[in-house]
């Protein structure tokens, strides 16, 4: 659901994004509305922070930008999860990916293959990864880190670690590289990265290069061929030079899988791939899906 300030509200049920005629609203109504949202999430936004996202019980996802950051009045995205996170098999039976796919990928889980989930926003990176991981030995710990908590995994050993807003006094604020550094501390046999967006590249590679194997993250890309471009911008951000992140991406991580929606909205994998040295570059040896 999209709340466009007082323009109108718009909701997708899996046609893409649809006007709701009847809405009618004002500007100071909106901008109430994502007050209230935010705080029920335990967070705050102002004209100090007029960006700012958070999970509400339940999952639902809520974002909110206020003016003059926006345009066009306040804005308000809500993502509603699904009640029930679909397996693989579930997966397979919306057309996600075929069967030999769908063995291909429980086998990657089984040989505890560090795995990229890659995609556009709205592509289905989070369902596929938390497929995968419910997937998951039942005697695996899973250490989840994420900005805002969303992953959802069937799995009874599944501990969540979310990164944390600074209060009012622009204090107390913790980010996502300092919760991968903790969640090493805390013994997990998966380590995943919900969202790979900065210098939280850094740690995860290190970790997938230190023993720590059945681990993932997501990162967004247009494309299976821009993954190594937008990997080499977020290394450009921990610091890391093209050549580094290069070696650790080859050496940390073993399948890149690709989701994208079709003409029709539906999700599917789109793409597999293995990343390799191109010179001192990083590049990215393409797989067709088994089906």
């Amino acid at each position: 659901m999209f709340v466009n300030g007082s323009d109108g509200l718009f909701v997708d049920r899996g046609r893409g994004a649809e006007r709701e005629a009847r809405w009618r609203t004002s500007e100071e109504e909106v901008r109430a509305l994502a007050v209230a949202l935010i705080s029920l999430g335990g967070r705050h936004v102002d004209d100090s922070s007029p960006c700012v996202d958070v999970r509400l019980d339940g999952g639902v996802r809520v974002h909110a930008v206020l003016p003059p950051v926006s345009a066009n009045g306040t804005l308000i995205s809500l993502r509603v999860p699904r009640l029930a996170q679909p397996s693989l098999d579930e997966l397979e039976r919306r057309g996600m990916f075929g069967p030999r796919t769908r063995q291909l990928l429980g086998r990657l889980v089984d040989e505890r293959e560090n795995l990229l989930v890659t995609g556009a926003a709205g592509a289905g990176k989070t369902t596929l990864l938390g497929a995968l991981l419910s997937a998951a030995a039942p005697a695996d710990r899973i250490v989840t880190v994420e900005d805002v908590a969303e992953l959802r995994v069937d799995h009874d050993h599944h501990v969540r670690l979310e990164a944390r807003q600074p209060n009012l006094e622009g204090v107390g604020g913790i980010g996502l590289a300092r919760l991968v550094r903790e969640a090493l501390r805390m013994r997990p046999d998966r380590l995943v990265v919900g969202e790979c967006r900065g210098e939280e590249v850094r740690e995860l590679l290190s970790a997938l290069n230190t023993g720590h194997d059945g681990g993932a993250g997501t990162v967004h890309a247009n494309g299976i061929r821009d993954v190594p471009a937008r990997l080499e911008a977020l290394g450009a951000l921990a610091g890391l030079d093209d050549r580094a992140l290069a070696r650790q991406v080859v050496s940390g991580i073993g399948q890149v899988l690709h989701v994208g929606r079709d003409a029709a909205g539906r999700r599917r994998l789109v793409g597999m791939g293995r990343p390799v040295l191109d010179g001192d570059r990083l590049g990215i040896e393409e797989m067709a899906c088994p089906d």
